[in-house]
């Protein structure tokens, strides 16, 4: 047995020791990362930053991004202060963008904006992040180790979102980005941090009243649907009321205020329904004074809605009955 094993061993160390031609050897470059290469070297190397960058350029407009990728970190790792750094760290991103690998796209991106804050295109690479961000908030998985397609995360999406708020607090795309954060929050169903997300972007845009209303109505929206999700949680639907009632105060001729208008009685009359059960339930325990305060709850809440008739029953009843020696 030992002596099989031997020859197993000695023929394995074999297999290795013979002579494997291989197409590429594997290098390491700072800057470049473990690339392959032909043994005559590097065909797409250039000596000149602006040569560099156009091999990348031609490379991303011939859809070879695995080269351009390359070329364009070679020109940020070789001239990293040249006047062409930026135009190819841009590229990088574009590149891995290209490739589908949108987290990688993004974090290159992100050293656009860290490393060139006055880059001329500084506009475009916050717009290529909001596209990025957009797509995972429409349910695009992430990637476990950037390869597999692993899992849907709105927290994730959340912080993309926020990250390039800051790199531009003011650039075309981060009212929206502040919108789209509420929006992620709400597939979480956090919906507080939804209507918190919703009233900076109202805060923060304002100026805009077409903005500023959009942010508020779904800043009620997403109260509402809190309100439908926690059955004798009444603060939610009161959140709501009152949001809905700013949003008419605020913008009338909006087309969205019959729609809010109708959500607001639908609301009140779900409180008037828990007040009347609360109401009930200190009736049926002998407790006439918790039971009136109640009843006159959902007549004040809901005076035209069938709890209201109920409460002035019930009241009417009450009454009577302390009436009687």
């Amino acid at each position: 047995m030992k002596r099989t094993l031997a020859h197993v061993l000695l023929a394995a160390v074999g297999v290795f020791l013979l002579p494997v031609r291989t197409p590429a050897p594997l290098i390491y470059r700072p800057g470049e990362g473990w690339v392959y290469e032909s043994p005559g070297g590097a065909q797409w190397h250039r000596s000149r930053a602006a040569d560099q960058l156009a091999v990348a350029e031609e490379a991303y407009a011939n859809q070879d991004y695995k080269l351009a990728t390359k070329a364009a970190r070679r020109t940020v790792a070789r001239w990293p202060q040249s006047d062409y750094a930026a135009d190819a760290q841009s590229l990088v991103g574009r590149s891995y963008e290209a490739r589908h690998k949108d987290e990688k796209a993004f974090k290159e991106l992100q050293k656009v904006v860290d490393k060139h804050p006055k880059y001329r295109g500084f506009d475009d690479v916050v717009v290529r992040q909001f596209e990025i961000a957009n797509r995972f908030l429409a349910g695009q998985w992430f990637k476990l180790w950037g390869v597999i397609p692993f899992f849907s995360s709105m927290e994730k999406t959340a912080d993309l979102y926020e990250k390039l708020i800051r790199n531009g607090p003011y650039s075309r795309v981060a009212p929206f980005a502040q919108l789209n954060i509420g929006i992620a929050r709400e597939k979480q169903k956090e919906y507080a941090l939804a209507v918190r997300a919703y009233e900076k972007a109202a805060d923060l845009y304002g100026e805009s009243p077409v903005f500023a209303a959009e942010a508020l109505h779904r800043a009620g929206m997403a109260w509402y649907r809190q309100a439908r999700t926690a059955e004798y949680d009444q603060s939610a639907a009161g959140n709501a009321i009152a949001t809905f009632t700013d949003f008419i105060i605020l913008y009338p001729a909006d087309p969205r205020v019959p729609e809010a208008r109708a959500l607001i009685d639908a609301l009140k009359r779900e409180q008037a329904r828990g007040a009347y059960r609360i109401a009930r339930y200190y009736e049926k325990r002998r407790k006439p004074d918790g039971a009136r305060v109640y009843y006159n709850e959902v007549v004040r809440t809901a005076p035209d809605s069938e709890y209201a008739a109920a409460a002035r029953e019930r009241l009417a009843a009450l009454k009577k009955r302390a009436e009687t020696p």
